[in-house]
């Protein structure tokens, strides 16, 4: 496909605004094992504009050639049954580098549409497991957006949770059960207005970001501009922002380099399951999300250490979601959060 068939897509370095929910976006992406990023906030507000926008700002990843599961071609983690029994049999594997996959899930997608289907048919006449994959193979090592996810079946939102959790994505019928890699980064958009997720899920997202519509006059109308500019002329503005969007995608790829060699010091990991424990925070998923976070962070300032800075500025984004005991309870805006950490912290 040649570069102008392609839909151009607006530079996530000209967004303006939006701190919390481009933040979490990053740090989901330097560490997908936080758990993906919940983002509520009123229409309009540049939600699925941003999630593409980071999608499209990742380095490439290296994939097993015409492999429908985006396999890795050397973590068994990240790769089917059929590359690993390849690699097994010593057979040289051809690969390609791909865009990182951007999955849109559509809101009445049904079960066999996300998760993939199994032919029984040929099942049974031939002998051959024979595998239809799902929206949930080909965002394996990617992003899987569910617009409205306050507005989908909770049937549905739970498989989604658990193979983001996982890493895997599991299709059982008749007796017959295939397995295939489905590690992603889960973010989930919706309007509060819309209604809430139950709180069981909603502690499932790794953080929470709120977003507003901007009030000051002079930034609405630089927002306005910008989008007016880049809908004239995609590739002006895409070369205005081609340094910035170079240096961001440098960023990332050494904090994900970095990540593994991050340390966060045993007085701070105390700290935050003081923090955890003071709010009354159901398990321990919000002691392991901002842990991991505030690593993120660090690795994405290039430091090789936590700092206090690090968990304050992550904290709110990891555990304002998990306060909820009363169902008819709006999220807290993260002032309690904020309230406990510096108790806690000073």
């Amino acid at each position: 496909m040649s570069n102008q068939a392609v839909r151009p897509v607006f530079p996530f370095t000209a967004i303006v605004g939006q701190e919390e929910m481009k933040l979490a976006l990053i740090l989901n992406v330097i560490d997908p094992r936080i758990g993906g990023v919940m983002i509520m906030g009123d229409r309009g507000t540049g939600k699925s504009t941003t999630i593409r926008a980071i999608a499209d700002l990742l380095p490439e990843i290296e994939v097993v050639k015409d492999d429908p599961f985006n396999s890795h071609y050397s973590d068994s983690e990240l790769m089917s049954d059929n590359v690993k029994k390849s690699l097994m049999s010593q057979i040289t594997l051809e690969t390609a580098f791909i865009k990182v996959p951007m999955v849109d899930l559509p809101l009445g997608a049904t079960e066999d549409r996300v998760c993939g289907t199994i032919d029984i048919e040929k099942a049974l006449t031939e002998g051959v497991k024979s595998f239809e994959p799902g929206l949930l193979a080909k965002a394996n090592r990617g992003i899987l957006y569910v617009d409205e996810v306050n507005l989908l079946d909770d049937h549905l939102v739970d498989i989604l949770l658990d193979s983001a959790a996982s890493g895997w994505n599991t299709v059982e019928r008749e007796g017959i059960s295939i397995r295939h890699p489905a590690r992603f980064v889960l973010v989930g958009s919706g309007n509060p207005e819309e209604g809430e997720l139950r709180p069981q899920l909603l502690d499932r997202f790794g953080m929470h970001a709120e977003i507003r519509t901007v009030k000051e006059p002079e930034l609405r109308v630089q927002i306005v501009e910008q989008r007016s500019d880049f809908d004239m002329n995609p590739a002006a503005c895409l070369l205005k922002y081609q340094d910035k969007q170079e240096e961001l995608k440098n960023k990332i790829r050494n904090a994900q380099e970095m990540l593994p060699k991050v340390a966060i010091d045993y007085e701070y990991r105390v700290k935050i399951s003081q923090v955890c424990s003071e709010l009354d925070v159901d398990g321990l998923r919000g002691d392991i999300v901002t842990n991991r976070a505030a690593k993120a962070l660090a690795a994405y300032e290039g430091k090789s250490n936590v700092s206090e800075e690090h968990i304050q500025k992550v904290v709110t984004l990891c555990l304002r979601h998990r306060l909820r005991k009363d169902p008819l309870e709006s999220i807290d805006s993260g002032d309690k959060v904020l309230k406990v950490f510096k108790k806690i912290f000073d």
